[in-house]
């Protein structure tokens, strides 16, 4: 059996209506075709390995191979436990909503869909929504959605680039255009459809209204931290920081006893060598994904210059929901 390292994975563009025909800010080689492309896929299951004896296999093949080496103790099953992407709108996306673990569950899928959105850039006037209105309520929803104007009940707020937002599943939310986002979020992709604007897409409205909590915790994340590293958010579903590193720094994907995680590493400026002992070491760029499988242990990256990156894993420790200024207290302020 291979052994495994720290794996380079080559990122899975898909095409979506609401989507761009330019990724040059993040990946100039890439030929867009005649449909747009709304996300790059980071941490997918088609993703495949482009670094040593693994590649060409995909993520979804190693997380079932080596189970718990890849994937960590607190991984569901034998799934790599994070899909991180970059979305890419120049249309509004639909207003949609994730179940929760448990309502997941009832319909026999792993997991829920809880997510977070770091904001790598935005325009001026660039809106997500998050949640719904104070006192909006279940039939409210529906009938407007029968009555195409669901937009009017949801929270509208302005986001720039920096910003951390939580999602927490069963927030119905949509994301304005012009705005790019880098999502973390657990590794599912079960959306349901509640308002795509007259659209000829499929919706999914009973289900989402099943899933759709009316209060939930979505909001703006209070970051913290300094010297090189700001955790942006940590929550029961995941931990994300972003680092600035000027000088060779050591990490561990063994932070606690008993609570191993893979270590997702995302570029954002400049270039990165990830290495470890006895393995080849691999240059993570701007666009580019490495995953550091949580069996790894200590690893160390190398900037070449400067290097900011975005490094997702699971919580080392048992977290809460986040700190958040919610939607509600944003539009009200």
């Amino acid at each position: 059996m291979s052994q495994l390292y720290p794996l380079l994975l080559l990122p899975e563009f898909y095409e979506r209506v609401w989507g761009t025909h330019d990724l040059s800010a993040f990946y100039p080689s890439h030929k867009v075709g005649k449909e747009p492309i709304g996300e790059a896929w980071l941490t997918g299951e088609a993703c495949r390995v482009a670094n040593g004896s693994l590649q060409g296999q995909t993520l979804g093949e190693l997380a079932e191979q080596f189970g718990k080496q890849l994937n960590g103790t607190l991984a569901p099953q034998n799934r790599f436990p994070l899909l991180i992407k970059i979305i890419f709108p120049k249309d509004k996306l639909s207003v949609q909503v994730h179940p929760d673990d448990d309502e997941a569950r009832k319909v026999g899928l792993p997991c829920g869909k809880t997510e977070c959105w770091y904001v790598l850039s935005a325009a001026p006037g660039s809106r997500v929504a998050l949640g719904l209105k104070p006192g909006t309520r279940h039939p409210q929803v529906e009938t407007a959605i029968r009555g195409r104007n669901m937009e009017e009940l949801l929270n509208w707020v302005n986001v720039k680039a920096g910003e951390m937002l939580y999602v927490d599943a069963g927030t119905v939310h949509a994301i304005g255009p012009d705005c790019v986002l880098l999502e973390t979020q657990q590794n599912s992709d079960t959306t349901y459809r509640l308002y795509d604007y007259g659209r000829p897409r499929e919706l999914h409205i009973e289900r989402g209204l099943a899933a759709m909590k009316e209060v939930t915790r979505a909001g703006k994340v209070k970051s913290r931290g300094g010297n090189g590293r700001v955790i942006l958010v940590s929550s029961p579903c995941f931990e994300v920081d972003k680092m600035l590193m000027k000088e060779e720094k050591t990490f561990s994907t063994a932070a606690a006893p008993g609570r191993t995680s893979p270590h997702c590493i995302i570029g954002l400026r400049g270039c990165g060598i990830i290495e470890s002992k006895g393995t080849v070491p691999i240059s993570v760029g701007r666009g580019e994904a490495a995953v550091i499988p949580a069996s790894f242990g200590t690893y160390s990256i190398r900037p070449q210059w400067e290097f900011e990156c975005v490094r997702a894993m699971l919580p080392s420790v048992c977290a809460g929901e986040p700190e958040t200024e919610t939607a509600t207290q944003l539009c009200a302020s």
